[in-house]
């Protein structure tokens, strides 16, 4: 496993343990050239569920893409780590429930909405802002007012 500070390839696991109700294993990693800790997570991937772009393509669907769009919406956020994994986990349970072959995009941004809307408001408005491409502030305001109600 790579080192996030010096990238060296060298490290060693501290400790293990399962984690989010035993569907994957947290790991405590050290690197053996730098001694900087960092965690890591492994978990089961089942067959790959292909996500139908709004232009029509396949991609395989990426769990580092959805960590990415929670951790930009969360930035700055009083967000913990451990509840974007959570709503992650919910997300990606959402979709087996929904499909075990392929998704369309905007089905697994609307489930990211969903979340975030459950965890913290601001970062709802950032992610639903990019996502839905708002083009003035009265698609905030009105996202905002449905939001209070």
């Amino acid at each position: 496993m790579k080192c996030l500070k010096c990238e060296s390839e060298d490290s060693k696991v501290v400790d293990s343990r399962s984690a989010q109700q035993g569907t994957s294993i947290r790991r405590r990693r050290e690197c053996n050239e730098c001694l900087f800790r960092f965690t890591t997570y492994e978990y089961i991937l089942t067959n790959p569920v292909m996500v139908i772009k709004k232009s029509g393509d396949r991609v395989e669907y990426d769990r580092k893409k959805l960590e990415k769009s929670f951790h930009v919406a969360c930035n700055k956020r009083p967000v913990s780590e451990d509840k974007i994994l959570i709503a992650i986990q919910n997300i990606e349970e959402k979709i087996s429930n929904i499909s075990n072959i392929e998704i369309e995009a905007q089905q697994v941004g609307e489930l990211v909405m969903e979340e975030l809307k459950n965890i913290d408001k601001v970062a709802f408005i950032r992610f639903a802002s990019v996502y839905r491409e708002f083009k003035d502030i009265g698609e905030f305001q009105a996202q905002i007012e449905d939001l209070k109600s």
